[in-house]
């Protein structure tokens, strides 16, 4: 039997820098959040090592200890964090009801969903072994741990392509790996990539292997030619992964209205959705940024906007 349902004013959906920020804000406003850590707490920083671009930090930080000390912050000034997955959701009606796992019953009034996104891998052994470790799947994150190396990029979209281009800012070769003789990526950025002397293409190619060097690194590329299956050796110190991202937005389909990629849509501007009382913060309704400290601040937008919301309903 399921405990009684636990009443909130503002319930907190996820525990990565945008919903920690959003619990910070709404605690200190007096609003005694709840929130739910989900499956992985503290976000994709809790699996990411050295972070050298939050801000307030003169030396890298790990990525663990970062999300510790919001985990901290937030229940310092009043958020309660549970350890709980939520399995269903009815936004049809205030208070908005959530049910978890172990079947909790949450309301609440206002609802801040950042249950983030997560980047698409290969699915290859050796790729999951040297994350961390040569691969990555964010160039803006990364590139600059790899000053002065060779780099390459696999993919063939936007996110390919512009992760391409600003890898050679920090690399003096990058090279774009994609599996057709053709890339899905805009015009516009297709003309920049192909004007840019750093970048040169591997047109035709699948990662069949990642592998490592002496110091368990990543040191070369086993690449294989779609039409022909001749294997070829790249060698480079960093990969990046650009074959998209999956927001973790399963849990709201029916419910509230997602772009075709599924990314949950706000007004410009703003965290509302299309559910009032429902805000969104972080990746999950974010697919340009995807910074830790962009997640923030929306994580902070949405407390606001919430507060507000409150605010509102109160004296209606």
């Amino acid at each position: 039997m399921s405990a009684d349902p636990l009443f909130t004013r503002i319930f907190i959906l996820g525990s990565g820098p945008a919903g920690l920020t959003a619990a910070i804000y709404a605690a200190r406003a007096g609003l005694s959040p709840i929130v739910a850590q989900g499956l992985q707490p503290g976000g994709q920083l809790t699996i990411t090592t050295d972070v050298e671009n939050f801000p307030g930090f003169r030396e890298p930080v790990q990525g663990p200890w970062l999300m510790e000390q919001m985990q901290a912050q937030a229940e310092n000034v009043g958020a309660r964090l549970v350890w709980d997955v939520i399995t269903s959701v009815d936004l049809s009606k205030r208070p908005f009801r959530l049910t978890g796992d172990g079947g909790q019953i949450y309301l609440a009034d206002a609802l801040v969903i950042s249950t983030g996104a997560q980047a698409r891998w290969l699915g290859l052994q050796s790729e999951t072994a040297l994350r961390g470790k040569g691969i990555s799947a964010c160039a803006t994150c990364d590139g600059f741990f790899f000053r002065g190396k060779k780099v390459a990029v696999i993919g063939g979209g936007n996110t390919a392509v512009e992760e391409a281009l600003y890898l050679t800012n920090h690399s003096p070769e990058v090279t774009l790996i994609h599996r057709r003789d053709s890339l899905r990526a805009e015009k516009i950025l297709q003309r920049r990539l192909l004007a840019n002397p750093a970048i040169r293409i591997q047109w035709n190619s699948v990662v069949s292997e990642f592998i490592a060097g002496g110091d368990s690194a990543l040191a070369a590329i086993e690449l294989e030619n779609t039409k022909t299956g001749a294997l070829s050796r790249l060698e480079v110190e960093g990969a990046f992964i650009a074959i998209g991202h999956k927001p973790a937005t399963d849990l709201f389909q029916g419910h509230i209205k997602l772009d075709n990629e599924g990314y949950i849509e706000v007004i410009p501007g703003t965290t509302h959705t299309s559910v009032e009382g429902v805000f969104a913060c972080g990746d999950v309704m974010d697919k340009h940024y995807r910074q830790a400290v962009t997640a923030a601040g929306t994580g902070c937008m949405a407390a606001l906007d919430a507060e507000r919301f409150l605010g509102e309903i109160d004296f209606k």
